[in-house]
């Protein structure tokens, strides 16, 4: 089975590592997997980059779309709220040259494409022969623009006047990229295209969604290597590093603080409560330290990029906490769970699947600060509830989310696609 995924990046950024784990997963049980990426930052020989533009033609030819792209997006630089993640286009600077690129395959997997698909030119090109998955990182692909539709729904119907734009007009921005995407997929003959949802609550946006509402859906979580990502003793990790043995810590994770959908800010009142709570000490994984209003002690780790470091800086903390208000199936909670870490977070998206309420950790209303500040007290304060969680956290990953149990579930679904191409041609 020759499987050829597509990613903008290769590991930069949780998006691109699931895509990465899976790829590398897929080798691991004999499967010839091959990614290409618009940005790739690993040295692995299995990854390749879209092909730099050698001749002046093509070179203009990537300017002049990626020209188009950003005269489209200039008109909302006003009027879009701050807070927001990227708001991304169906159209790429690559065109067609994608498809080109290709190399041999039986299936393609799409993962997080943004300003690397063109859906007009790769749904009307890649060969009809080739079978299509799509591993749903967010909601993107279903709708206008946003990656997270903040609870407006719009992409159920046909998008336009986009809160995230900033717009009150319903053939603005976001209704152009619907209706460019809809055309593209009209193109793609019953069948052939299948989504992957990394849970129920993203199969059941899938089916809500105007755009994708038809398409076959299967559910198939990610994975991770439970090898890697295990529990270390708490005081080995704290001493390796440079934590202080008696603290109390909570971890946070977060690559940028400044995106609201991220719940940084609930984080923050949740802990200014507690300020007065004896050991507490706040560690933070990301590119820029967060500014902590509250009186409670920090200590940022900056960017951890080896997983190794990563699974001791999991196991040194006594919680794990994602406030985020909107969210798919976060990696960090995965590595949690894999190190036998409780997680405390909002009842929301995969998060509501991935913590279970008595076993994993806590869930407090979405938005609800002081439900989010009792559960990370509560946490804090039993230790025998912690430690049971502990070994349910990583029972659990390990019976469930480990990754050939994931690639063993995608090779299944690469077979009966191509199997079903093949009885239809």
């Amino acid at each position: 089975m020759r499987v050829v995924h597509l990613s903008t990046n290769d590991i930069s950024g949780g998006a691109a590592r699931a895509a990465y784990r899976l790829h590398r997963a897929l080798l691991a049980i004999g499967c010839q997997s091959r990614m290409l990426v618009a940005n790739r930052r690993s040295d692995d020989p299995t990854v390749q980059a879209i092909p730099p533009a050698t001749n002046l033609i093509t070179n203009l030819q990537r300017r002049w779309r990626n020209w188009r792209i950003r005269r489209a997006m200039q008109p909302y630089k006003q009027t879009r709220p701050a807070g927001l993640e990227p708001f991304s286009d169906d159209r790429s600077r690559y065109g067609a040259e994608l498809v080109r690129a290709l190399p041999p395959c039986d299936v393609v997997n799409l993962h997080w494409v943004a300003g690397f698909v063109d859906y007009t030119t790769f749904f009307r090109t890649v060969p009809r022969r080739v079978p299509i998955v799509w591993r749903l990182s967010d909601q993107q692909p279903f709708t206008g623009g946003c990656h997270y539709d903040e609870g407006c729904d719009r992409y159920t119907a046909a998008c336009g006047s986009c809160p995230q734009l900033g717009s009150q007009n319903e053939h603005d921005l976001s209704r152009q990229i619907w209706v460019r995407k809809r055309d593209a997929l009209a193109a793609v003959p019953p069948g052939r295209l299948h989504i992957v949802a990394l849970n129920r609550w993203m199969a059941t946006e899938v089916q809500r969604s105007s755009l994708f509402g038809q398409l076959p859906v299967h559910i198939i979580p990610n994975g991770l290597d439970t090898t890697v990502f295990m529990p270390y003793d708490q005081a080995y990790a704290r001493a390796t590093l440079g934590l202080p043995q008696q603290a109390r810590i909570v971890l946070f994770v977060a690559m940028s603080v400044n995106n609201r959908r991220k719940g940084f800010a609930e984080l923050t009142a949740a802990l200014a409560s507690m300020s007065d709570a004896p050991n507490l000490l706040l560690v933070s994984i990301g590119r820029n330290p967060p500014p902590i209003a509250a009186a409670i002690a920090h200590h940022p780790l900056g960017v951890i990029n080896d997983d190794t470091r990563l699974a001791l800086v999991y196991s040194a903390a006594d919680l794990f906490v994602i406030p985020s208000l909107q969210d798919n199936m976060p990696g960090t909670v995965l590595e949690a769970l894999a190190c036998g870490t409780p997680v405390v977070g909002f009842d929301t998206g995969g998060i509501s699947e991935l913590v279970r309420p008595g076993q994993t950790g806590w869930l407090a209303p979405v938005g609800d600060v002081d439900a989010l500040r009792a559960a990370i007290q509560r946490l804090l304060d039993n230790p025998d509830e912690r430690l049971y969680m502990s070994r349910r956290c990583r029972s659990i990953a390990v019976a469930e989310y480990r990754q050939d149990i994931q690639a063993q579930r995608y090779l299944e679904l690469y077979h009966q696609v191509t199997a079903e191409r093949v009885s239809a041609t």
